[in-house]
């Protein structure tokens, strides 16, 4: 009892301290967020994995190139007419007999495979290590991507709410007119208030579409959603407009992208992949060497007594050493079809090579296209929020002193309230789109 006592005690004393740890770790950074998305991303996990099988087979590659050594030892109980092994002479009786030997193998030229085969591997591993990149690459972009539309509906609530407050405090100044029986147009009262309901459904539509990309994020880091994480803004960011040409981007591409440079080296993997095959026409010479030695229970010395089992391990002992030459005339035509699909290999990682380069031409001109289209409609949307909010001032100034309908008045608000949300839809267009194109140039910050 007096245990559970200082338990409870204990917790009682650092509830406090768990609940600002709590706190504190809802609270997630843009590289935060990142990095837990690399750590629990499935796809970066089995392209790590990939990438380890091709080193693997990279390794094996290079080891087919020592010698293959092994070693045998047959133990057997004979019964029956058989082969004395000590005598090389047939006997019948029951006896034990064993071989025991050490043979290795070493090919010393093959047309060129095991090298062309190093060669293979070793470029399709630099292309697994850029897939790997690849897929940190994709999952990096996606996680700002998500990370920026969450700061951008973020700031749309907090627009829309300023849009309410507006509305409210204007339905309760009417309110209080109306009361007095100073309110002049009944309506201007009623209009205010179909303002105010119009807003009320807006924020709740913005507060639905934050919690909506808010999953999205969480389901991109792979963790369980809760509403109440936050997520830290970026702060005042100066926006420019792309200064590079759409060919230029190009052209860094080519350069930096993991997945063009994968696509390259496993393109120059299946060229080593046709000279590996071709050198399988070729003959094959190898040098071969073995060391063996018998035993049998039957084997009988001078003075008709068996000889001795490590006695006969070292008499019978012998060596040899010697060369192959396989040379390859009909095999099924196998080696014939196995470079020809070698070939068709090659075209096929040639076309995938090509198409990369097709389709990151299409991305980074539609990229570009969006980034410069985004700045305009930003820059233009400055002066029309500016021109809006003068307006809806001298609007709202005319309106509280009875000179301006409420129709007038609510038209001046929505023409505000709509240039600041496209205003803050442009600004977050801006930041995606410039940071596809700070990764399709190699050069994507956090």
């Amino acid at each position: 009892m007096r245990y559970f006592k200082y338990i409870l005690f204990s917790l009682i004393i650092l509830s406090p301290a768990l609940a600002h740890s709590q706190a504190a770790d809802t609270v997630i950074t843009l590289q935060q967020a990142v990095d837990i998305a690399l750590k629990n991303n499935l796809d970066v996990k089995q392209s790590g994995l990939q990438m380890e099988v091709s080193h693997v087979n990279y390794n094996q590659a290079k080891e087919n190139l020592l010698p293959a050594i092994n070693g045998q030892a047959d133990y057997s109980f004979n019964q029956g007419r058989s082969l004395d092994q000590s005598t090389y002479s047939y006997i019948n009786q029951s006896f034990k007999s064993g071989n025991y030997g050490l043979n290795g193998d070493l090919t010393l030229f093959s047309g060129l495979q095991y090298l062309n085969k190093i060669k293979q591997t070793s470029l399709a591993y630099q292309a697994g290590k850029m897939d790997y990149q690849q897929a940190k690459d994709l999952v990096t972009i996606n996680v700002i991507t998500a990370y920026l539309q969450v700061l951008d509906n973020g700031e749309l609530l907090n627009q829309v709410q300023n849009q309410l407050e507006v509305s409210r405090k204007q339905v309760e100044r009417l309110n209080i007119l109306e009361k007095e029986g100073a309110n002049k147009l009944p309506s201007d009262l009623y209009d205010l208030k179909g303002t105010y309901a119009d807003n009320q459904v807006t924020y709740a539509n913005a507060k639905a579409t934050l919690q909506t990309s808010k999953l999205n994020l969480l389901q991109i880091l792979n963790i369980p959603f809760n509403g109440s994480i936050r997520f830290v803004p970026m702060g005042d960011q100066e926006l420019k407009n792309v200064t590079e040409s759409a060919d230029q981007v190009y052209s860094t591409a080519l350069q930096q992208l993991a997945y063009i440079k994968a696509a390259t080296l496993r393109r120059q993997s299946a060229e080593k992949g046709v000279a590996a095959a071709k050198g399988s026409l070729f003959p094959t010479l190898s040098l071969f060497s073995g060391l063996s030695t018998t035993y049998s229970s039957a084997a009988m010395g001078s003075n008709n007594q068996n000889i001795a089992f490590y006695d006969q391990f070292k008499n019978n002992y012998y060596s040899q050493v010697g060369l192959t030459l396989r040379i390859p005339i009909l095999n099924y035509l196998q080696k014939r079809n196995s470079i020809a699909l070698a070939k068709i290999d090659l075209l096929n990682y040639t076309y995938i090579e090509d198409n990369s380069k097709i389709k990151l031409r299409q991305n980074v001109e539609q990229a570009y296209l969006n980034m410069t289209n985004a700045y305009e409609r930003y820059t233009t949307l400055l002066e029309q929020v500016a021109a809006y909010k003068e307006s809806f001032r001298t609007a709202e100034i005319r309106f509280n002193v009875g000179v301006l309908t409420s129709v007038d008045f609510v038209v001046a608000k929505n023409n505000l309230d709509r240039s600041n949300l496209n205003l803050i839809n442009a600004r977050y267009d801006c930041y995606i789109y410039s940071k596809i194109l700070d990764y399709y140039q190699g050069k994507l910050a956090l």
